[in-house]
């Protein structure tokens, strides 16, 4: 799928409706889909406990927080990009707190030309985080078959009085005469001698 063709969900996080809305113009709805809005720091966390979201927009500051830690935390433990808006007098103390943790930051306020490439930014983010997230699946699959592999291994040391390096050779053998995965050969055997 091409960046152009790909469909991001956002969530916006601010006091104010008139940043809402005036976000919500620069969203077209056939990229930008679906967009919730939380007014609060609480509301926000709630939200995104409950789905996931590809961008999190904050305009700093709300009523029950800054949003400094949400953003930190949205960053590190989801595979988000986050855009913290805030006040250009502190914007240098707050990006230097929050960028090692990957979070984009803007001061306010700002035009509608800087908000837009803040979102390519953001699908530059977005997508090298996917990316990582597959090979972050490929690694954990694998890790799962190498652990079932060495589980029949063992069976088969235990149960046949095979070395190690003779079990390891009977399942590739196994593998490759039926033309199937080593793990489908061990999750018979582990299923014949467990």
């Amino acid at each position: 799928m091409s960046l152009k063709e790909r469909c991001y969900s956002i969530l916006i996080v601010s006091a104010t409706d008139s940043f809402t809305s005036a976000i919500g113009v620069l969203l077209p709805e056939s990229r930008y889909t679906p967009i919730h809005n939380a007014t609060t720091i609480n509301v926000a966390k709630r939200m995104i406990a409950e789905r996931s979201y590809d961008f999190v927009i904050i305009n700093s500051p709300l009523s029950d927080d800054i949003g400094t830690r949400f953003a930190i935390d949205t960053c590190t433990l989801k595979h988000t990009a986050v855009l913290l808006l805030v006040k250009a007098d502190i914007h240098a103390t707050i990006h230097d707190k929050v960028a090692e943790h990957g979070v984009f930051t803007l001061p306010k306020p700002t035009s509608k030309a800087i908000l837009i490439q803040a979102l390519y930014w953001m699908e530059s983010m977005r997508e090298r985080l996917r990316q990582f997230e597959k090979k972050s699946v490929s690694i954990e699959e694998k890790m799962a078959e190498i652990r079932i592999v060495n589980k029949a291994k063992w069976l088969l040391i235990s149960e046949l009085k095979m070395s190690e390096s003779d079990a390891h050779r009977y399942i590739e053998k196994q593998a490759m005469d039926q033309c199937i995965t080593k793990r489908s050969i061990a999750e018979v055997i582990i299923k014949t001698y467990s």
